[in-house]
């Protein structure tokens, strides 16, 4: 029995496809302290995707609003 092993590789373009469609997020939290005493803290959240798949999700989760309700 032989294995056949087969490398795919990935354009650039099938990559930022890939995750302009599926979305990614980075979410980052950083402190410095000194000696107990918090001296710094920084908290980074990056949202990387397109508007449609932004907007998919935003409305999974309630984050948008009918713009027909707002103006009434």
């Amino acid at each position: 029995m032989t294995i056949n092993k087969s490398l795919a590789s990935s354009s650039l373009a099938e990559v930022i496809d890939r995750i302009l469609d599926k979305g990614v997020v980075v979410d980052a939290f950083i402190r410095v302290a000194l000696v107990g005493i918090e001296l710094i803290a920084i908290e980074i959240r990056a949202v990387v995707a397109s508007v449609e798949t932004y907007l998919k999700y935003a409305e999974a989760v309630g984050l948008t609003t009918d713009p027909a309700a707002a103006a009434a």
